[in-house]
């Protein structure tokens, strides 16, 4: 039951709150009571990548703070504008692993769907800000050719739906999508990378959970929680009702500057998630794409966090520290020191 004293944003369906996400600074100021004086570089950012952002994940962060740890993930910044050595628009060389639109196959035994281009925010750090969505539409008849490409490499047996964000489409969208797919017999698991359970928790619906569910299939739901402010009494209850339908629910984090770099924080985070039958699954460094460069963690630091977490978490609510290798067979494990 919806609260008398809700906001009205609490009040609509997930497709509702999807059209009203807050999409100007001057929105976002206004929300959470700061003041643009005190940050006059905002807008030069904009226009390289638009800020993007719902009001469910707003009413998470603490107004009048400019370092809100959830606020630092979306907000635009005029040093992204700042050339580095070693960063570029495509740091995971996914173009030389696009065989046909809307696939990338890097893996042997897996293939990434890009979805949609669409998402319900847009992080700051997101290694795909750049990707060519544009050549990559995941249409209907796309499908046909990365359907044909699957069957015509008997190896796979994995198919991650990724995006923008998959849980962005519609139900009838993913439904037939998960259809196609089930009838590959091949295929054994869907995985899904999500932040629509932290960032649109009213997306999580029966309706949802009907599409992805095929009894020939293992579905994996791969949330990416980086802090444990994001986790609200609405996200709770959206991953218990992902994991009474039976998914495995995985997190996957990565590791920023300012937002979540000290292991008492990610500590929290783990107890948290495993509170919503969520596991810890990666914690990774920070995929080197322009833009994102002020997020940056050195290595001996993250090193250092991960002993901390160690000491102070059972073995399997530690997730493992790894960077992604553009040529690589998997995720490169960080040695720890």
């Amino acid at each position: 039951m919806i609260p008398l004293n809700a906001p009205h944003w609490q009040t609509t369906d997930w497709q509702q709150q999807y059209r009203d996400m807050i999409r100007s600074p001057e929105q976002l100021w206004q929300r959470l009571a700061l003041d643009p004086g005190d940050r006059p570089d905002i807008q030069t950012a904009l226009a390289d990548f638009p800020l993007r952002v719902t009001e469910a994940f707003v009413a998470k962060m603490q107004p009048g703070d400019w370092s809100d740890p959830l606020l630092l993930q979306i907000l635009p910044q005029a040093q992204e504008l700042n050339d580095q050595p070693g960063y570029s628009n495509d740091p995971l060389q996914e173009a030389a692993s696009n065989p046909v639109p809307g696939l990338i196959h890097k893996y042997r035994g897996r293939v990434l769907m890009v979805t949609t281009p669409a998402c319900a925010v847009h992080c700051r750090y997101c290694f795909r800000r750049a990707f060519p969505y544009n050549d990559n539409r995941a249409s209907q008849d796309d499908w046909r050719a990365a359907l044909d490409y699957i069957s015509a490499h008997p190896e796979i047996n994995e198919v991650i739906l990724s995006g923008g964000d998959p849980l962005s489409a519609p139900d009838d969208y993913l439904h037939q999508l998960v259809d196609r797919l089930a009838a590959l017999p091949q295929i054994n698991t869907l995985r899904l990378h999500t932040r629509l359970p932290l960032v649109l928790p009213a997306r999580i619906t029966h309706g949802l959970i009907d599409a992805l569910t095929r009894p020939q299939l293992h579905t994996v739901i791969v949330v990416h929680a980086n802090h444990p402010n994001e986790i609200d009494s609405d996200t709770v209850t959206a991953l218990l009702e992902l994991k009474r339908a039976g998914f495995t629910l995985l997190n996957q984090s990565v590791l920023l500057k300012g937002v979540n770099d000290c292991a008492k924080t990610l500590t929290s985070l783990s107890k948290q998630l495993f509170d919503c039958g969520v596991l810890p699954y990666y914690l990774h460094v920070l995929d080197k794409v322009n833009g994102a460069g002020h997020f940056h963690v050195d290595d001996a630091k993250a090193q250092q966090i991960m002993q901390q977490l160690l000491a102070s978490l059972p073995g399997y609510l530690v997730p493992r520290l790894v960077r992604e290798e553009p040529g690589q067979r998997s995720k490169t494990p960080l040695a720890l020191r």
